[in-house]
């Protein structure tokens, strides 16, 4: 028996944190990715699912990190049956990169996050004591929007080696980047730092300091609302899974933006 369905619209923004005008923006992006060849008219055994079921399937997963035992008996199939629709949906939710790269009037931010991930193929003990991986992530400043995610590098790689390896430098274009000390010989905009034996920095550098990090906290707000979806608290997906997993909750941490 079916407890959890997406006919329910009261249950959808519960599970997955989507309103479920959202929600029906996720489906549609799924269909345009290949959703619709894994509809039951597709040769073979057809899912037990509908595809908005099989879509609040892998956000709720995503939102909550139940295990597929649990899962199962609230979609009413089985946990491999459960685990065949995250394999084949997750990557579909995944976060499409932007058709034009961005330019010189726009302000990006960029860091880094740490996911802890039991695939000790992309990740390393870290400084959260976890064996986690280094996710850089691209922001709007204006408007907390993710623009890019990086593949995944082991959690002991220092910000500046992960911006160029994990492809987000060349997300920015030509775009003004903030960041934090980290990104020293990056090209991007840090704080001012005080030099060898100076006490203090002038007036006019704490101040532009101020602003910076006035205007970089936006990323860590970011950052605090997409650990809204458990899947980044500690991801047990193996191979590429790391990867969509948050390229997929930054999509919906998109979408739950919008109005």
């Amino acid at each position: 028996m079916q407890v959890v369905t997406a006919q329910r619209h009261e249950l959808i923004e519960v599970f997955t944190g989507l309103r479920p005008r959202q929600f029906q923006r996720l489906v549609r992006a799924v269909c345009r990715n290949g959703g619709r060849t894994l509809d039951p008219d597709r040769p073979g055994r057809p899912w037990a699912l509908t595809l908005e079921d099989r879509v609040l399937l892998v956000a709720m997963y995503c939102r909550t990190n139940l295990t597929m035992r649990q899962l199962a008996p609230l979609f009413g199939i089985s946990p491999a049956a459960v685990g065949r629709t995250i394999s084949r949906h997750g990557p579909l939710l995944a976060l499409a990169p932007g058709k034009r790269k961005p330019g010189r009037h726009h302000i990006l931010i960029v860091d880094g996050t740490l996911v802890p991930t039991r695939d000790r193929r992309v990740s390393a003990s870290s400084k959260n004591y976890r064996y986690s991986a280094n996710l850089q992530v691209l922001i709007k400043a204006d408007t907390r929007v993710v623009l890019a995610v990086g593949r995944p590098l082991p959690g002991n790689r220092n910000d500046c080696t992960a911006f160029a390896e994990s492809g987000i430098k060349d997300a920015c274009g030509t775009a003004t980047v903030l960041a934090d000390g980290g990104y020293q010989g990056t090209g991007t905009l840090m704080p001012h730092r005080r030099q060898a034996g100076q006490d203090r920095l002038p007036d006019w550098k704490e101040q532009h300091n101020t602003s910076h990090r006035r205007v970089r906290a936006r990323v860590e707000h970011a950052f605090a609302r997409m650990k809204n979806w458990k899947i980044l608290r500690d991801c047990r997906l193996k191979g590429d899974g790391v990867f969509w997993a948050t390229s997929g909750v930054a999509h919906m941490h998109n979408l739950a933006l919008s109005h």
